[in-house]
């Protein structure tokens, strides 16, 4: 009995359309995830572009080792090869960045000026107490001009190409082992 995946007949592109599959099913699921985080995190009254947005991000790396996983165990008897297990890894992250990415500018899109404003000063904020504790003096530090015009010229542009960059490069620093192991 020959495979779908390696008989004669075989597609080049027939090898790797379970690749695509798990990818949108685990990447679509985690951004989606994301999305409705950073949403939740706004309609609570927090600061959806802050720091907590890291707590959906962190779980990229598990659906892209659950996509790594899933296509070895669908695959079997079957080796699934590095070159799918990186590429439903890699696809995974790229399409959880964009939703999740996506989601931040959205929201920001939505939002307005009024929470961009209050992320500048939640910023500003946090900036000030870490100069504060890193030079651990009792003479009160100012942020400098320079510092200032910074955080005054965040976009939700930035904002949402900083959180594709978290994400990618989350995702991609565990798809690396996680498709060396789940190779075989």
């Amino acid at each position: 009995m020959t495979d779908i995946l390696t008989g004669p007949a075989a597609l080049a592109t027939d090898a790797w359309k379970p690749v695509r599959r798990l990818a949108l099913r685990f990447g679509g699921g985690v951004g989606l995830v994301c999305g409705l985080w950073i949403v939740g995190l706004h309609l609570a009254g927090n600061n959806a572009f802050g720091p907590k947005q890291l707590l959906a991000e962190l779980l990229v790396p598990f659906a892209v080792v659950a996509a790594q996983w899933t296509l070895r165990r669908q695959l079997r008897p079957v080796r699934s090869g590095l070159g799918r297990a990186l590429g439903v890894g890699a696809l995974t992250t790229v399409v959880a960045a964009v939703l999740c990415a996506g989601s931040v500018w959205g929201l920001g899109q939505v939002a307005g000026e009024p929470a961009l404003a209050r992320h500048r000063a939640e910023i500003a904020e946090i900036m000030q107490t870490q100069l504060q504790d890193a030079t651990k003096k009792s003479v009160l530090l100012q942020l400098t001009p320079k510092q200032r015009a910074v955080i005054a010229g965040i976009t939700v542009n930035d904002l949402a190409l900083a959180n594709f960059q978290t994400v990618l490069l989350l995702g991609l620093v565990f798809s690396l082992p996680g498709g060396i192991f789940f190779r075989d």
